[in-house]
């Protein structure tokens, strides 16, 4: 089988970059070291290619009819150049996609779509599609590059001659300079500070040549992507969630207006929020030890009580961190459990996510931007 490669694969060849294999794309795992990657984001700034995640168009007068009757959130709650983290269910209440959705004027979306489930999900705002509604699968010739950091915005401020420092968390402007439907928002998956670039090709290596430039900056890959966004407690479709959980059951509830008329699987969501749910997602701490790896059994005495669905080292916390799902009577954070990994038990303990918050790492007093 061969690989799809996004507009940016040459660069990361000429940087002697890691390749991997992801959802049938050839993707940089590595540039120097996922630690050096991970600590360069949470001290200063690494720039991520993450053309593989699907961009799609949503536009004209039922737009915000058809998205808001497919997603969990309210988007008419949602105003201009704002972004609002939700999920598409199915009516079973399973997580279709975790998706971030951004409103670039009245009547013009764009839904921001996870790299494995780019057909499916293209497929199901197809299917689901009102009168009055234009939706155009638009990744071709396009690309995502992230800037994550707390030197993101000083960096980027020179080359894209855009003010970003006052651009709120969650908030977009359109960018000039860098060819239609150009536009950055102040968004991430690292918990850290930084901005996402949606751009055709040609503008996205220039823009990724110029930011390589800056001092400082390191070129980050897929493997410091994922411990970062575990250590800021953020889940990864497919290994935290997947269409058969749904998100009471991943711990991520306060995505739902369950007050909204109606929305595609709220009446399950119902059900759930009055009778509670058998498992939940929680975040697990371990004093010493190995990483716990998806699978590794979670035990409660000698009772297998669930199991971990992403897990690794913590350089923030100097400590092993995972994800996993318990029966929902041991969810409460510092409830005692044991992690077994490789045939030998840890000791874990149950805590609240983010493991690692971004306010943790700033000044007393300063201005707080939590992920969301």
């Amino acid at each position: 089988m061969t690989l799809k490669k996004t507009a940016l694969h040459p660069e990361h060849v000429r940087l002697s970059a890691k390749m991997t294999d992801f959802h049938t794309w050839d993707m940089p795992l590595y540039y120097t070291s996922i630690l050096e990657e991970h600590q360069a984001v949470r001290t200063a700034a690494g720039i991520f290619d993450i053309s593989h995640m699907g961009q799609v168009l949503v536009t004209g007068s039922g737009a915000l009819a058809t998205l808001n009757e497919l997603v969990v959130s309210d988007l008419t709650q949602l105003g201009e150049g704002r972004a609002c983290y939700t999920m598409m269910l199915n009516p079973a209440g399973g997580i279709v996609d975790d998706i971030i959705i951004y409103r670039l004027g009245a009547d013009e979306y764009v839904v921001i779509i996870n790299c494995g489930t780019r057909e499916k999900d293209v497929q199901w705002l197809l299917d689901h599609q009102q009168p009055k509604t234009s939706i155009r699968h638009v990744s071709d010739g396009r690309a995502i590059v992230a800037v994550q950091g707390p030197k993101a915005a000083e960096v980027l401020e020179p080359i894209v001659q855009t003010s970003l420092t006052g651009l709120g968390r969650f908030s977009l402007a359109r960018l000039t300079g860098f060819g239609s439907l150009a536009w950055v928002a102040r968004t991430g998956y690292t918990g850290s500070d930084g901005f996402e670039f949606f751009l055709e090709d040609p503008h996205a290596v220039r823009l990724w040549s110029k930011v390589l430039q800056a001092p400082g900056v390191l070129p980050a890959g897929l493997g410091a992507r994922d411990t970062l966004r575990l250590e800021a407690g953020l889940r990864l479709y497919g290994s935290d969630m997947d269409d058969a959980t749904s998100p009471y059951e991943a711990d991520l509830g306060w995505t739902v207006a369950i007050h909204k008329p109606s929305f595609i699987g709220k009446a399950v969501l119902v059900e759930q929020k009055q009778r509670g749910v058998a498992k939940k997602l929680v975040g697990l701490e371990l004093p010493e030890g190995p990483v716990p790896r998806h699978g590794c059994p979670i035990m409660a005495g000698e009772q297998q009580v669930g199991a971990i669905t992403s897990g690794t080292f913590s350089l923030m916390l100097n400590r092993p961190i995972g994800m996993g799902y318990v029966e929902s009577g041991l969810a409460k954070p510092g409830t005692p459990l044991t992690v077994v990994i490789r045939n030998k038990p840890y000791p874990a303990a149950v805590v609240k996510m983010p493991f690692w918050r971004l306010q943790d790492a700033r000044p007393a007093g300063a201005a707080l931007h939590q992920e969301s």
